[in-house]
């Protein structure tokens, strides 16, 4: 299988697609109530204040002496003003509010002076306007509850609230979309490794529903598929392991005087014969998962490594403490004994090396050989059923092709990993990773 080039999820991309599209268009309608609702509306309310600040002091200043105190009363009652004359002006205002930049216009445009609104040191409560009116010095001033709204706060107070919907919006799509997605892929894993996964909901969005019902369905022809193989090839073993039975008992019924290079020829042949079909008919069986067992897996290499020394082998292997692993032990010793298999086969008769590493996350098995190696292009290739490489394998040392495919397929659905990795030097390197994750027979999670 070719690598994959890694990216980002469904979810994500989903998500990060519509938050940002959703942030612009709410930062156009800000924006957009802003210029033509919020400014027009403070600009008319600024105008109005200004209007009656302005009204307010050329009124005292008309008044008669006796009546201006009666009037800067009724100006503190009903509007909140506080009005006097005073000789000294105050500094300039240093802080930037944006009312009050729209109410220094408005007051300028009303008495064509500049005129800006101040505050004390003394008491930042209160905004103070001086108007040059009649010849006096006017200051009149409100307090700053009177104004009674924070438009930045506000804005702030929107723009937040609307980044948090827009998230929370966000997240509900994107996981409306990728949850029935995700499904389907650990369904279709499931399916990838032999298992019979379970049916797939079926929700009330009809695009998802159709999609779920195919699937199912898809799910259940794959079922009768590999049963009808299954079934096929244990009918095709019987039906050609009678006839070479046949052929075995004729073979030595011949008479003595046959010729004895002939008779080991035909014997051979049907000795192949007969181990291609026990291989076709593993690689057939070996879809379904083994049930994990607790495996002493150093005591299985070291099984292992003595039946090959026994037959001549040349095999390096530090014997360990027991290491217990869950694991479907026939699967297990199968993919080993393979691995070990060709390693020696084609291995150039030297030394086999096998390594033990016993992680937290996982358990790796690997077995490293120093024959010619195997191309990287060729690494994912040898998997395939009946694929071989010439160039390392001859006729009379060549397998059928099926070794390596059994071992993918065997590790696929117990849900390990196997590679075939070229090695520093030459030679190549079989990696078997276990993990850990599941608790052994007779331990509570």
């Amino acid at each position: 299988m070719p690598a994959v080039k890694t990216s980002r999820s469904l979810f994500r991309s989903t998500a990060t697609t519509v938050a940002i599209t959703l942030l612009i268009f709410e930062f156009i309608l800000i924006a957009a109530t802003v210029y033509y609702v919020v400014l027009p509306m403070a600009k008319r309310s600024a105008d109005d204040l200004a209007a009656l600040l302005v009204l307010s002091a050329q009124t005292w200043v008309e008044l008669p002496p006796v009546t201006r105190k009666d009037f800067e009363l009724e100006l503190a009652r009903k509007h909140q003003f506080m009005l006097f004359e005073d000789m000294t002006p105050l500094p300039p205002r240093d802080e930037f509010l944006p009312y009050l930049s729209l109410l220094d216009s408005a007051l300028s445009a009303r008495t064509g002076e500049a005129i800006s609104i101040r505050i004390t040191r003394l008491d930042t409560t209160w905004f103070w306007a001086e108007i040059h009116t009649g010849g006096k010095l006017i200051r009149i001033g409100f307090p700053k509850e009177r104004l009674n709204m924070n438009p930045p706060k506000i804005l702030l107070l929107a723009l937040v609230a609307t980044i948090l919907l827009t998230l929370f919006t966000t997240l509900i799509l994107a996981r409306r979309i990728t949850k029935p997605l995700a499904q389907f892929s650990v369904a279709a894993k499931r399916i990838g490794e032999g298992n019979i996964p379970e049916s797939l909901p079926e929700t009330r969005i009809r695009e998802l529903s159709d999609l779920s019902l195919t699937f199912n369905r898809m799910a259940f022809q794959v079922r009768e598929l590999l049963a009808s193989r299954t079934t096929m090839l244990a009918g095709i073993s019987h039906d050609l392991r009678t006839p070479l039975a046949r052929m075995r008992l004729a073979i030595e019924m011949l008479p003595e005087n046959t010729d004895p290079e002939l008779l080991a020829r035909l014997q051979h042949d049907i000795e192949n014969m007969n181990r291609l079909i026990g291989e076709f008919l593993a690689l057939s069986r070996d879809m379904q998962k083994e049930t994990p067992e607790s495996v002493d897996i150093n005591g299985l290499l070291q099984e292992l490594v003595d039946d090959a020394k026994d037959e001549g082998a040349q095999v390096e292997w530090q014997s360990q403490e027991h290491a217990l692993i869950s694991a479907g032990p026939m699967a297990l010793r199968r993919i080993l004994t393979n691995l070990l298999s060709n390693a020696l086969r084609y291995g150039a008769d030297k030394t086999v090396e096998i390594e033990l590493t016993t992680g937290e996350k996982n358990t790796v098995i690997s077995i490293l050989d120093r024959g010619p190696g195997i191309p990287e292009q060729e690494l994912d290739n040898v998997f395939r059923p009946f694929y071989r490489l010439e160039s390392s394998r001859s006729n009379a040392t060549g397998g059928s092709g099926l070794g390596l495919a059994i071992v993918r397929q065997l590790a696929d659905a117990n849900g390990w990993k196997i590679e075939l990795l070229p090695r520093s030097g030459g030679g190549t390197e079989a990696r078997l990773s276990i993990p850990n994750g599941l608790p052994l027979p007779g331990q509570s999670n």
